[in-house]
C-alpha cells in the first residue's frame, strides 16, 4: 500500500480528479493475464484489490513477486516505451484501476505541473521498489525500509485519502 501513497502524495487535487475522470475499473479473475512478457502495453495500472503474480515464464506458480492493493503496474514500460520484461498474471481475483497511456501522455504534453508531479511520483515509487529489492537480495539495510523522507511524508496522509477516493469511486472498500 505504501507505494501508491508515494505516487499519489506527489500529485495535487486536480491531478487526482483528472485521474478519477480518465481511468476505468477492470475486474480480473484468477489466471487472467494483465501483462504479457514482450507484448507492448497501452495502460498504467493501480491494484485496488486482490493479488497479481509477476512471472518471468508462463507459469504463475513461479512468480518473482506478488503485487497487492496499492501497487502500480506497467510503469517501466510506460517510462521506457519498451515491451515488458515480465508477465503479470492474476493470482487471486483482483480489481485494478486502468489509465490509458494515450490519455496520460496527452495530459503530460498539456500540463507541465502534472508532468513534473507525475514523473517525480514515479521516480519515488521506483526508488522505493529498488530499495526493497536490494534489501531482499541482502545488500540493503532492512531496518531502514520504513524510513520515509520528510518531504515525501508530508504528502502521504493526503495520499491515503486520495487512494480512498479511487477505491470509493469504484466501490472497493
Amino acid at each position: 500500500m505504501k507505494r501508491v501513497l508515494f505516487f499519489l502524495g506527489q500529485l495535487n487535487d486536480r491531478d487526482v480528479e483528472w485521474m478519477l475522470n480518465n481511468g476505468t475499473k477492470l475486474d480480473l479473475e484468477t489466471g487472467d493475464r494483465l501483462i504479457t512478457k514482450g507484448e507492448p502495453i497501452d495502460n498504467l495500472y493501480i491494484v485496488l484489490s486482490g493479488q497479481l503474480a509477476v512471472c518471468s515464464s508462463s507459469n504463475p506458480h513461479e512468480s518473482i513477486a506478488k503485487l497487492e492493493a496499492g501497487e502500480i503496474v506497467g510503469e517501466m514500460s510506460f517510462l521506457e516505451s519498451r515491451p515488458p520484461s515480465v508477465s503479470v498474471i492474476v493470482a487471486k481475483p483482483s480489481v485494478v484501476y486502468r489509465m490509458s497511456k494515450e490519455a496520460i501522455n496527452s495530459r503530460l504534453k498539456t500540463n507541465m505541473e502534472f508532468k513534473s508531479n507525475f514523473y517525480y511520483a514515479l521516480a519515488l515509487f521506483l526508488s522505493n521498489r529498488l530499495r526493497k529489492t536490494t534489501d531482499q537480495l541482502g545488500y540493503g539495510n532492512p531496518e531502514e525500509e520504513d524510513i520515509i523522507d520528510s518531504n515525501v511524508l508530508d504528502g502521504v496522509a493526503q495520499a491515503g485519502s486520495r487512494f480512498g477516493q479511487i477505491l470509493n469511486k469504484f466501490a472497493e472498500v
